[in-house]
């Protein structure tokens, strides 16, 4: 591969990556949308969040782990509480990150 050849991709590349993400910014910016697709839309980070949480905890090796040995389950537990008593990111994040470090270094 050349070098033109290479200046190509990384271009083609960028531009794949970048127009999905500023497309709809430049089409709705300007356009006000109805409130209930603004509602439906407030939902959608959650559930990505949510789901790719699920599955980080979950399935950390590929495969649906439920047993006592998972640590990231065990450390979702005391996180998952933090976050509904806290309401907080900050000590939810702290939590979570205190959780794991102290079940990898006692027991991982």
């Amino acid at each position: 591969m050349n070098a033109a050849d290479a200046w190509l991709m990384i271009f083609g590349v960028a531009l794949v990556s970048l127009a999905p993400r500023i497309l709809p910014v430049a089409i709705f910016s300007r356009r006000k949308m109805p409130p209930w697709l603004e509602k439906w839309l407030s939902y959608v980070a959650p559930a990505v969040l949510g789901a790719l949480a699920a599955v980080s905890i979950l399935a950390p090796n590929g495969s649906l782990e439920l047993s006592r040995e998972n640590l990231y389950l065990w450390a979702a537990l005391p996180t998952f509480a933090a976050g509904l008593i806290t309401r907080s990111i900050f000590l939810t994040l702290l939590v979570g990150i205190a959780v794991m470090a102290a079940l990898f270094h006692l027991l991982g």
